[in-house]
């Protein structure tokens, strides 16, 4: 299958394009910039939303995988709704000129304050930009492949777990506070429970997604248990035998972040056994 990756550049794109390489399949990986993408590919830089006929423009491709999306750890960026007409007509584009199957990032952030595991029936209630940007772009995706005949499948994506300093998780920000020679990170008390998945596992999971059509919609990128948040981090740098130690209770906790919150992994289970 040909493959249009958008955001392909980034933390998350530059593995997942090397695992649907690694399954066969052809990618367009399109960014601002492609210096990090795997040279399988067939690269593309420009701005997405500038194009007049996606479809065309990109050689008609079987699927899109929409990873592109600006200020994503950026919760509060107004450029969450700002941005968001332009990833519709985007996508809207692509459906109306005949693309087959269409899948896009989402987060765990578009459920808003939830206890408990989640699943794709889990209402959503998001309480900032980003999580209402990300759950808006789902309802309209959602509308239009139902509309035209398309498959669709969002993939929520958990926390990440990487060791690379490019990013801007708190993995990626403890790996670079190491390597500038940082004795401490400040942190919060890191109480709350989150789903975390290692950077290897979550780019398999969501190239394993994308590359099968029987099993759609919302569905879990994630690990499917919830672990603490201090656990983890004591842990990464554990693993990756850094010097640094956390400075506990620096940080408050954001108030709308969930106490315990993972995701219900029966469906990705399921794929990454079909695809095995």
């Amino acid at each position: 299958m040909k493959i249009l990756v958008t955001g392909a550049n980034g933390y998350l794109g530059q593995g997942i394009v090397k695992e649907i390489l690694n399954s066969g399949h052809d990618v367009i990986a399109v960014d601002f910039k492609t210096n990090n993408i795997d040279d399988r590919a067939k690269k593309i830089e420009c701005n997405l939303f500038e194009i007049e006929n996606p479809y065309e423009f990109f050689d008609k491709p079987d699927i899109l995988l929409h990873l592109a999306w600006r200020d994503g750890f950026l919760h509060y960026a107004s450029s969450h709704i700002e941005d968001l007409f332009k990833h519709y007509f985007f996508i809207k584009s692509l459906i109306e000129s005949g693309i087959k199957q269409v899948a896009v990032l989402g987060s765990m952030h578009e459920i808003g304050f939830f206890e408990g595991p989640i699943n794709e029936n889990t209402p959503c209630n998001p309480i900032t930009p980003y999580g209402i940007g990300k759950n808006a772009l789902r309802e309209l995706t959602q509308m239009l492949c139902k509309k035209n005949n398309v498959i669709f499948q969002w993939l929520r994506g958990f926390y990440i777990v990487g060791n690379l300093e490019f990013g801007n998780s708190i993995f990626s920000k403890i790996v670079l506070a190491n390597k500038e020679g940082k004795e401490e990170f400040p942190f919060t008390m890191g109480q709350n429970q989150y789903d975390f998945i290692d950077y290897n596992c979550f780019v398999k999971q969501v190239a394993a997604s994308i590359c099968q059509s029987r099993i759609n919609g919302i569905i879990n990128i994630c690990s499917g248990h919830p672990e603490k948040l201090a656990d983890r981090v004591e842990r990464f740098i554990k693993e990756n035998n850094f010097n640094i130690k956390l400075k506990y209770g620096a940080f408050p906790d954001r108030p709308y972040d969930s106490k315990a919150i993972w995701g219900d992994n029966s469906k990705i289970n399921k794929i990454m056994e079909e695809s095995e």
